[in-house]
């Protein structure tokens, strides 16, 4: 038996009224993923436990079968792990976003205009990163590059009482109530103040403005943590597995469980990401050895986050035609098992991450599921089956079987 989850961030959403009152996942023209919701086990799991922030590295692990009251520990230090940066037991990794701020003067009254800075290009940010390392690396803190807007901090040595913001949850606020709160804040607040010195005229911003496109303004801070040890997913469930995602989140947590990290060239985190090139790289993936793919998609999840109501419907119609199709038009040759769901909501109407329950559909092809042609995948549907995961890290055990 072959194991394919297909996870879809953010895909879960409210009714919009721009669609009529109907979600995302209600407006898409999505005949696949319908068509496992109709022949499967389809219900709805919790993946953020109570009190937990509802974010993708809680929910993911929940997916992945972890107990994240248990493993979760921070966001960056799977995002570290990705990006294959050694971490010691006591440092923290902090994630460092290249963002949009207004300017306004002094610091405190400026507002959060885009937390991606318009989905900067990776080569773009690599040298703006690489910038404020020259500035403000030290025997304390390191900067290191990622992926488009999304970069590490290291504090080495580092010590618990800091509290961070995501800036994706504060678009369009006054930054002064959000900037890092806690003993020692002001260590941060000024990394990020002399962020926005080195940043102001450097020659890609002053490029991007040219050419209207939103600058890299300042770094943010968010995400801490500590390295977390995870159980390897081979000796937890006897699976041979890989993981293939854009985002160094996703990829960490794969990492730090033991799975093989797979690159797709032209995958970028975003709309215009390379669907069908996933679909290929886990067929691989199970042609040559791997029992387990994880394959996540983040597309959903930037357009919740920036407000695009027809990007969203766009993401998920995407990734039905464009990777569910060929996918299982592939995976004919083995009896498998899917799993498809969101790991939680990015409501357009918030642009954040929300903790309610989300769909989700187990299909196989070995036959012995349930029938039903009115059924759709969708959060309504699902809410109508009567079929609740409470705790989202054992649906893996209903999955895997």
């Amino acid at each position: 038996m072959k194991y394919i989850v297909l996870l879809g961030d953010g895909m879960a959403d409210c009714p919009v009224p721009a669609l009529g009152g109907r979600t995302p996942l209600e407006a898409a023209n999505k005949p696949n993923m319908d068509y496992i919701a109709q022949n499967g086990d389809m219900g709805l799991v919790k993946t953020i436990p109570d009190g937990m922030p509802p974010g993708s590295d809680v929910a993911n692990l929940s997916v992945f079968g972890y107990e994240p009251d248990i493993y979760y520990s921070g966001r960056s230090p799977f995002e570290a792990a990705s990006m294959g940066i050694s971490m010691s037991d006591t440092d923290i990794a902090l994630r460092c976003n290249l963002v949009t701020l207004s300017s306004e003067e002094p610091y405190e009254e400026k507002t959060m205009v885009d937390y991606c800075s318009g989905e900067i290009s990776t080569e773009e940010a690599r040298k703006l990163i690489e910038a404020i390392s020259a500035e403000l690396n030290s025997e304390i803190f390191s900067f290191y590059p990622g992926i488009s807007y999304r970069h590490c901090l290291i504090w080495k040595d580092g010590k618990d009482g800091v509290s961070f913001t995501p800036p994706h949850d504060i678009s369009g606020k006054k930054i002064a109530s959000f900037l890092p709160k806690g003993e020692k804040n002001d260590i941060f607040i000024t990394l990020m103040k002399k962020s926005e010195k080195i940043l102001k005229n450097h020659p890609i911003n002053q490029m991007r403005i040219k050419n209207g496109l939103n600058p890299a303004t300042s770094i943010w801070l968010w995400g801490q943590g500590k390295k977390p040890k995870l159980k390897q997913f081979a000796e937890k469930y006897n699976l041979i597995g890989s993981v293939i995602s854009a985002v160094d989140l996703v990829r960490g947590i794969g990492i730090l469980a033991g799975l093989k990290p797979v690159y797709v060239d032209g995958a970028t985190g975003n709309l215009h990401t390379n669907y069908t090139g996933k679909a290929k790289a886990a067929l691989n993936e199970l042609e040559n050895g791997s029992d387990f793919v994880y394959i996540h998609v983040e597309a959903p999840d930037e357009c919740g986050h920036q407000g695009l109501v027809e990007g969203k419907v766009q993401s998920i119609e995407k990734i039905d035609s464009e990777l569910l199709a060929p996918l299982l038009d592939g995976l004919t040759k083995w009896d498998y098992s899917i799993l498809l769901l969101p790991d939680h909501p990015t409501p357009i109407s918030t642009r954040t991450h929300s903790c309610e329950p989300v769909p989700f559909a187990i299909y196989r092809n070995t036959g012995g599921m349930r029938s039903n042609n009115t059924l759709r995948f969708t959060e309504k549907d699902a809410a109508s089956t009567g079929v609740f995961i409470e705790h989202g890290h054992t649906l893996i055990d209903r999955f895997l079987i």
